[in-house]
């Protein structure tokens, strides 16, 4: 008898763990009400630009009353996002970084509730929001050189910028107001390359002050009077004096300041290459007025020389 009880009470602890598995297994099979979901992962109320709202999207299996809150860190309801009855299908909705009192919210990590009354369900997106409004500061910016030339022949050709950044975001450096250089991507330190350009063209020889500024992933940027200033030199070949008085037939001797390996030479008619920073030529023998050029890779300098 004691066994029969024994089997009995095995068997139907049997059914009763088979009939508990096949009700997990049905749950895990039904299909959540809301699916879909994509939420904006930050936001700043303060940058005026298109990442001033957060996007909140989902889509719907049936029609039902939603209740969609924002709550805090702590779970403390801040807004309310929308509470109306939505249509099966996507339900599109935006959270301008303010409480239901108008007030901007701080900033910090914020989660959106939806409550389905039909449904009776309600569900926390495990999608974080963080509300973000500190602009990056330059902490620090070092460069590689004060003077180059950007001719693209290999040889100092542009200047490398390396900064720190107090947070991540994309560094963009200005000249005169313009933008003219802003990075891919949003490491809290590196650095950037300037080859002398604006507009798609590269700058003539004299100095230039750089602004440096940055802007975060939520599109808070670094305030004008905040951007860090550095004055740099672009400068091709060029003679150490544009007006050399020489006697006939000596040796005229003047300095050429390149950074080319190479560069060509004419004095009159007669012409060659030279590799020294120190040009040495023979004048010419009948007294008069001639013109040194010097060029490298499109660019050159004049230079009158009279011949006495």
């Amino acid at each position: 008898m004691q066994r029969l009880l024994t089997t009995a009470t095995i068997a139907g602890l049997l059914i009763a763990t088979a009939a508990a598995f096949a009700i997990t297994e049905r749950l895990k099979l039904t299909k959540s009400a809301v699916y879909g979901t994509k939420v904006s992962r930050g936001l700043s109320p303060t940058c005026g630009c298109a990442r001033g709202k957060a996007q909140i999207s989902f889509k719907l299996r049936t029609r039902d009353d939603l209740t969609v809150s924002v709550l805090n860190a702590h779970k403390d309801e801040v807004a309310l996002v929308a509470s109306q009855s939505f249509s099966k299908g996507p339900v599109r909705l935006k959270w301008n970084g303010r409480d239901d009192f108008g007030k901007r919210a701080p900033d910090g990590v914020y989660l959106v509730r939806i409550h389905l009354s039909g449904a009776h369900q309600t569900i926390t997106l495990p999608n974080k929001i963080l509300l973000d409004t500190t602009a990056p500061k330059i902490l620090t910016v070092s460069r590689n050189r004060d003077v180059f030339s950007p001719d693209g022949d290999k040889q100092a050709d542009f200047v490398r910028l390396t900064y720190q950044l107090s947070k991540p975001a994309r560094v963009v450096l200005y000249l005169d107001g313009k933008q003219v250089l802003k990075s891919f991507h949003h490491p809290q330190s590196g650095g950037v390359s300037w080859y002398g350009t604006s507009d798609d063209a590269t700058l003539p020889a004299g100095a230039y002050t750089l602004e440096m500024g940055a802007v975060d992933p939520f599109g808070n940027s670094t305030p004008v009077a905040q951007r860090f200033r550095v004055t740099v030199q672009i400068r091709y070949i060029q003679i150490a004096a544009h007006k050399i008085t020489v006697v006939a037939g000596h040796r005229l001797v003047i300095g050429v300041s390149t950074d080319a390996k190479r560069y060509a030479w004419r004095l009159g008619k007669v012409k060659g290459n030279s590799r020294s920073r120190v040009l040495n030529v023979r004048a010419p023998t009948r007294k008069g007025r001639y013109t040194l050029v010097v060029q490298e890779q499109g660019h050159l300098d004049r230079a009158a020389v009279f011949v006495k």
